[in-house]
């Protein structure tokens, strides 16, 4: 024991390397094309369609069947529907990705404990129980491949070998035989067979570029450098990267905690036919749905609803909340859900189940009130959800801003307690051509006032079809003031034409005017089938 002690001390005083603790061999499952899969399942397009997922203007992932076509990642979505002109083409969803994936990690959890989500589509475990129970690795990553693909994810490959980036990479790699679907790397041979890939499964392009410069273009050639040479120039991403390519990735497979079962149901036998019924009798089911995210340290911001009538017709609808949702809050939704289809005397067709889960939950803690308690806020909140509980769930909203080129369509009215929808404010920050540059007028009519504006030879005011109006506005007169005096109009501007679905036979052609009276007031006027509108007033 001493003489290995000095050895160790000796080594350490000439700076050698530690020695690197022995490899944990890692089984990885790798479903090709999950995006596709899971996007074309949801929109309902064939698996033989050409079929791409798009994020950004750019194509994301794409079908076999498209890649034939010359439709590869990082494609723009017109040179990608131009090289392959029957392509469908769907917005990447990744919270879709991760739902549909789901079922798939649970099934081969129910085999083998212990299953690290690496993406969706792909999944890390550590191979020595599954080796020792199915008779060898081979036969582990076989079986578990079966699994995922009896349970949704088709042409699953499986790679095994020394450590997590090395077995991901030898999922990935070319079959050596036709239909091979379990790729091997030797224990210590995974350096070896990381050496020929290319820098750009490492994943950093910066990277990839720089190291080509200098003329390296294969993880051998990178993992040649020593680990003070790759760290002084690259930094310590760099270095890790370095370990990576040289089949010493020290990361280690680490199981996701297995989430609580929050979903809940209840089933009515014989069917109940009246909303407040059902919602009295679900009100024990939302107790137990929120004492489960208690007992999870879980509160759900988003919840989904789901209602199923003996006609086996499922009507879903998904409930987001301001804050987070209690027991009462969820039977006021299943209520309103229930209301949102029926006429006054029932439901079109008796309900035998409702069934409720979570979308999104954030940490109890997050939302825990402070010391001193939040006061008015809560007050307001309360007070608030009662009258709508009263009036009904649109009975009581809040204005947002959204996007379109007219006032009106800029006002969203969401009813209070739904949190708006999550791209609202960006909808509202996209460019919209023809839209009036700010700042907007105080005061949006609920609706139209018709208005009259006139010129100095006493005609209408209109607008010709090369945009020119036909005399310059003199005196105004709203629909209000008919019978009396035309108030003189001190200023105007325009008009800004704007074409509403112009290749469609139902589009029109709007014409924006604004105008000051001789009371101050500046008018937002539309002329629309030669009839002069005031949509908006500011004094």
């Amino acid at each position: 024991m001493i003489g290995r002690g000095r050895v160790r001390a000796d080594a350490l005083v000439r700076g050698a390397a530690m020695p690197e603790p022995p490899p944990t061999r890692t089984i990885v499952l790798w479903c090709p094309d999950w995006p596709v899969i899971a996007a074309a399942r949801a929109a309902g397009v064939p698996p033989e369609q050409p079929f791409a997922v798009v994020s950004k203007g750019q194509v994301f992932a794409s079908s076999a069947s498209s890649r034939q076509s010359g439709v590869v990642r990082g494609l723009r979505v017109r040179e990608a529907q131009a090289r392959c002109p029957e392509l469908v083409v769907q917005p990447y969803d990744e919270g879709l990705d991760h739902r549909a994936f789901e079922p798939v990690i649970r099934a081969v959890e129910a085999a083998v404990p212990g299953v690290e989500v690496l993406r969706p589509g792909t999944v890390a475990l550590r191979s020595r129980g599954p080796a020792r129970y199915y008779g060898g690795e081979r036969a582990a990553a076989a079986t578990l491949a079966g699994i995922a693909a009896d349970h949704g994810a088709p042409a699953v490959r499986a790679g095994v070998a020394d450590t997590p980036f090395a077995a991901d990479q030898a999922a990935r790699a070319r079959p050596v035989r036709p239909g091979e679907r379990v790729r091997i790397v030797p224990v210590d041979g995974s350096a070896e067979f990381l050496a020929d890939l290319p820098l750009a499964v490492l994943g950093d392009a910066d990277l990839a570029m720089v190291l080509g410069r200098l003329g390296i273009a294969t993880l051998g050639e990178f993992a040649a450098f020593t680990d003070e040479q790759v760290r002084d120039r690259f930094g310590v991403a760099g270095a890790f990267l370095h370990r990576l390519a040289g089949g010493r990735d020290p990361r280690e497979v680490s199981s996701r905690p297995v989430p609580p079962e929050l979903r809940v149901e209840a089933a009515f036998e014989p069917p109940l036919d009246r909303a407040d019924q059902i919602a009295f009798a679900f009100r024990r089911t939302a107790d137990d749905f929120a004492a489960r995210l208690r007992a999870a340290g879980l509160v759900a911001t988003t919840i989904r609803v789901g209602i199923v009538d003996e006609r086996d017709i499922l009507l879903e609808r998904t409930w987001a909340h301001p804050r987070w949702f209690d027991a009462a809050d969820v039977v006021d939704r299943v209520r309103w859900q229930l209301a949102g289809g029926v006429d006054p005397t029932g439901l079109e067709a008796p309900v035998t189940s409702v069934v409720l889960e979570p979308v999104a939950v954030d940490d109890m803690a997050n939302h825990e009130r402070g010391l001193w308690g939040s006061g008015p806020d809560e007050r307001v909140h309360h007070g608030l959800a009662r009258v709508q509980g009263m009036v009904g769930h649109d009975g009581v909203v809040t204005p947002r801003v959204g996007g379109g080129r007219t006032l009106s369509e800029r006002v969203v009215l969401v009813p209070w307690g739904d949190a708006p929808a999550a791209d609202l404010a960006s909808v509202a920050d996209r460019p919209w051509p023809g839209k009036l540059p700010g700042p907007p007028p105080a005061t949006v009519l609920e609706r139209p006032r018709p208005v009259d504006v006139v010129a100095s030879d006493g005609g209408s005011v209109d607008v010709d079809d090369r945009g020119v109006l036909s005399g310059a506005p003199e005196r105004f007169r709203a629909e209000a003031d008919r019978g009396g005096r035309f108030a003189p109009v001190t200023a105007w501007a325009g008009p800004w034409p704007l074409v509403v679905r112009w290749w469609d036979a139902g589009g029109r052609r709007l014409h924006r005017l604004q105008l000051v009276d001789a009371e101050g007031r500046a008018w937002y006027l539309v002329l629309a089938d030669h009839r002069w509108w005031a949509e908006a007033v500011a004094t």
